[in-house]
């Protein structure tokens, strides 16, 4: 048997190597990236001894984390991990849009298993991603070493490196294991790969990494993230699609968050002005709330919100088997309408009906077969690309510092503080005299942040991280996966969408128990063969 855990993720330096070039030199030489054996493969020593081939195998990591592979082809780019594929398996586990088709059957009903598509190529391309930056840390100390680039250049590289490296274990943490909450983080984590596998030798060291526990992940994901905060600088020549100083900041709000380190939250937000009053503006390069809710998504590349984003283009994305605007788009704006917005979550009475993301960020398909309309329904509008698919895929916003932030002060009982911050967030989308505008904190302000997140991020694969951090939370907490309306559920004419009557559409496909084995995803097969050190550690009933 083939070492698979190897292959997938431990490929070889020389083909690693090769990959991240050739995916940095251009879209034409894309379908070469995971030759084992290339034409224009380069050994390492040469990659790391020259700078400008070191920038370009930096380049190439961001490119693994957007465009992945699927089945082992990197031809056919889905979007995986972070390019599109994390948002939209972490909005399919969750209840605030509903699964058309048969495309994403598996993650919506939760039926899932150790062979199932998209658990797997999650799995196999997060640890793809961590390898790529372990091999580029690696080579950049060895290069600073040698003299070929600056210390502080080796640093910076390392930071970017370290950034991706937690976003990635996060992602896996929060799917393949049980949430922080769970025993403060006792139960048991995935692997966390520190080290580059390119050798036999280092296979051998990588097979002997068990899980470990989610404390013990969370522990070195903050490490990797303190690392970058300290030796990354507040902005780069691509501030929004590289990682910076204020990316790192941001990025520990959130595991902090997960961790319900309330304090923690607030320390680390208050470094990107969370601590201050309206209008919010971040000492750590200026990041500050769009006018308009669109502006993060019709200006992706250059906005004052952005803090990261995974890059797409029209030569490189996720394509119409896992672009963002032609997975959520509606057919008759040529998406391929496989995903609607929830009319649960349209017609919640936590969202005003005169906010603007209604018109701005939601759109309705109209469509209509033997004179009958079919399917009219409302879809995303974050993402609307539907020619060339080359939306960003958001990754943290200052919007959501702001909310992070804002449910930390709530949890510590400062609620003058959350309310500033929630209002930030809320009236950026309400018109000037508005009547749904507030000035008095809601009685329940924890509620009101957490119904907020649902409005602001929808479409963005926030969902499943707050259902899955919240999921043991005695007073807000799903107590699993929620229930989820179905196509059945809906009726073509779109009637189930009203924001006058607001009615509630019986949800068809029941919920998940936090106690049931699929609140997490299985390890993937292939992985458990190949892989000594996880021979007995699948997720129990898989």
């Amino acid at each position: 048997m083939r070492n698979t855990m190897a292959y997938k993720y431990n490929r070889s330096m020389k083909a690693v190597a090769a990959g991240l070039l050739v995916l940095s030199l251009g879209a034409a030489s894309c379908s070469k990236y995971t030759e084992l054996s290339p034409k224009n493969a380069l050994p390492q020593d040469a990659v790391f001894s020259d700078s400008s081939t070191i920038e370009l195998a930096a380049n190439g990591m961001y490119n693994t984390a957007a465009l992945g592979s699927y089945n082992d082809d990197y031809t056919l780019g889905r979007g995986y991990p972070f390019g599109a594929a994390s948002i939209e398996q972490n909005e399919m586990r969750g209840e605030d849009m509903v699964n058309l088709a048969t495309f994403y059957d598996i993650t919506y009903k939760g039926s899932y298993s150790p062979t199932s598509a998209n658990n797997v190529q999650m799995w196999v391309n997060l640890y793809a991603l961590i390898n790529q930056a372990n091999t580029l840390i690696d080579g950049v100390r060895k290069a600073a070493a040698n003299n070929v680039i600056s210390q502080g250049k080796a640093l910076q590289l390392e930071g970017e490196a370290r950034f991706l490296r937690a976003l990635a274990h996060h992602e896996a943490v929060i799917h393949f294991s049980r949430p922080y909450a769970d025993g403060a983080g006792a139960q048991v984590g995935i692997p966390y790969r520190d080290m580059p596998v390119s050798t036999p030798a280092q296979i051998q060291e990588a097979l002997k990494i068990g899980r470990g526990t989610v404390k013990e992940d969370y522990t070195k994901i903050l490490a990797d993230l303190d690392f970058a905060e300290t030796n990354l600088l507040p902005t780069t020549a691509n501030p929004i699609s590289r990682a910076t100083k204020g990316a790192a900041i941001a990025l520990k709000t959130r595991i902090k968050l997960h961790m319900a380190d309330w304090q923690g939250v607030i320390t680390e937000a208050a470094k990107l002005g969370a601590d201050q009053s309206a209008p919010f503006v971040s000492p750590v390069k200026g990041y500050k709330l769009t006018d308009s809710p669109d502006g993060p998504f019709t200006k992706a590349d250059n906005n004052t919100e952005s803090i990261f984003s995974i890059a797409n283009s029209a030569i490189t994305n996720g394509n119409s088997n896992g672009a963002l605007a032609a997975m959520f788009g509606p057919s008759d704006q040529k998406g391929r309408g496989l995903v609607a917005t929830s009319p649960n979550l349209y017609n919640a009475s936590f969202w005003a009906g005169d906010d603007m993301r209604r018109v701005l960020l939601q759109v309705k398909q109209v469509t209509v077969s033997g004179g009958k309309p079919v399917q009219n329904f409302y879809f995303n509008y974050k993402y609307r690309d539907y020619l060339n698919k080359s939306d960003w895929a958001p990754m943290i916003r200052y919007a959501e510092v702001l909310l992070n932030a804002a449910e930390a002060y709530a949890r510590a009982g400062n609620i003058v503080q959350s309310f500033k911050l929630y209002n930030a967030v809320r009236n950026r989308s309400l018109p000037e005299g508005s009547p749904n505008r507030i000035t008095i904190a809601p009685l329940d302000m924890i509620q009101a942040v957490l119904d907020e997140r649902r409005v602001e991020f929808a479409g963005e694969g926030r969902r499943w991280p707050d259902i899955t951090r919240l999921a043991l939370d005695a007073k807000y907490g799903t107590g699993g996966i929620p229930a989820k309306v179905i196509i059945d559920d809906l009726k073509d004419d779109g009637s189930n969408y009203n924001t006058v009557t607001r009615p509630v559409t019986p949800s068809g496909y029941g919920s998940i128990k936090y106690a049931d084995y699929r609140f997490i995803w299985p390890l993937p097969a292939t992985e458990i063969s190949a892989n000594p050190a996880l021979k007995n550690a699948q997720n129990p009933q898989y």
